[in-house]
């Protein structure tokens, strides 16, 4: 059903608990894994020009330091890639180019603690994204996970 699984992370709590999810979901269906981070490109965009190509080093290398400990989290392999845009557009246009199967994000992510229901790169990911997107909640504190760590 799933052989391809992309998980969209972007280092946040919430992305944690998706990343375990998702980490969960390809390994009971033997899927190979993607991951990746979008640096948002408005961010960049939006600093000073004395200082946007610090920042644009600085955001790749926390997006490549991001993936790598995703990748520790699994005995599996997994693809990671980071690229730099819109990050619900490029979602979705890695999610067509390597023909996943499904997407796998949290609905809150670094900037979206105050939305009430999905944060604005998941709402945009789940309303254009060409596959089906499985969104991942983060837990309050009282909650528990219905995935322990040993099923991840």
């Amino acid at each position: 059903m799933y052989d391809t699984v992309v998980l969209a992370t972007d280092g946040s709590q919430s992305a944690d608990r998706a990343v375990t999810v998702g980490l969960d979901l390809a390994r009971r269906f033997d899927a190979t894994v993607h991951a990746l981070y979008v640096t948002d490109a408005s961010e960049v965009d939006a600093s000073p020009a004395a200082v946007r190509d610090d920042l644009e080093a600085a955001l790749q290398q926390h997006g490549e330091d991001v993936l790598a400990q995703l990748t520790q989290q699994t005995d599996r392999s997994v693809v990671t890639a980071v690229r730099e845009g819109r990050p619900a557009a490029e979602i979705c246009a890695y999610a067509q180019e390597v023909t996943a199967d499904v997407v796998v994000t949290g609905t809150r992510g670094r900037h979206g603690e105050h939305a009430f229901l999905l944060g604005s790169v998941a709402e945009a990911v789940v309303r254009r994204s060409p596959v089906p997107v499985l969104t991942v909640r983060q837990l309050d504190a009282d909650e528990t996970s219905a995935v322990t760590p040993q099923e991840a």
